[in-house]
């Protein structure tokens, strides 16, 4: 990894995420969390706040040390028990049927294999397990699509890795997760190629 995706990405990511307009949206997606969460991509934890109190502890997968040390405030202030628990999503050192709800927040847009991802998440989950997202990806309008795809190879290389164009509803459903709610919207107060969102619940099939 290089000093840039490594140390400055980050720090940027952080200063973007944690922008205030997106915390109804993040309350919106951890509504319904309970017992023990996994969070894949857990970032610098700007989704700590928006813990229901039936979360009894969260499991944070999150590849980056930097992002982790930038979420030490957030993590040592939560009432809930957070453990950085894994480095990779494609890949979760856990067992079967671990786990009572998943959280993805701003992260499958990245995960380089995101079938083997949700492969791995379905796996952790218990029966009847929710997995809550909240994510940016490919726009339910044509014009707006076409920037996507314009745009979508340099902002692989400036955002490490993260697509504008990936379908995350149906990622989802080819594998193998029934969306029980769905919420699309552009996210207000940028632009529409990078906040085209799918809020949604999605179960094991």
């Amino acid at each position: 990894m290089n000093f840039y995706d490594a140390h400055i990405l980050p720090r940027a990511i952080n200063l973007v995420c944690g922008f205030g307009a997106l915390r109804p949206s993040r309350d919106r997606a951890c509504e319904g969390l309970h017992g023990r969460v996994l969070e894949l991509g857990f970032g610098t934890g700007h989704n700590v706040k928006s813990y229901p109190a039936a979360v009894t502890r969260v499991d944070a997968v999150e590849p980056s040390d930097v992002c982790w040390k930038l979420a030490h405030d957030r993590v040592s202030a939560s009432p809930t028990h957070i453990e950085r628990s894994g480095l990779d999503g494609q890949q979760l050192p856990f067992d079967d049927d671990t786990f009572d709800c998943a959280l993805s927040t701003y992260t499958l847009c990245t995960i380089p294999d995101l079938s083997a991802a949700l492969a791995e998440v379905k796996r952790v989950l218990k029966p009847g397990g929710e997995l809550h997202f909240l994510e940016h990806g490919l726009a339910p309008d044509e014009n707006v699509r076409r920037w996507q795809h314009r745009l979508d190879p340099i902002q692989q290389r400036i955002a490490g890795g993260c697509h504008l164009n990936r379908d995350i509803p149906q990622a989802l459903t080819d594998a193998g997760f029934v969306i029980d709610k769905l919420d699309t919207f552009y996210q207000p107060g940028a632009a529409k190629t990078a906040n085209a969102m799918s809020r949604g619940v999605a179960y094991p099939a």
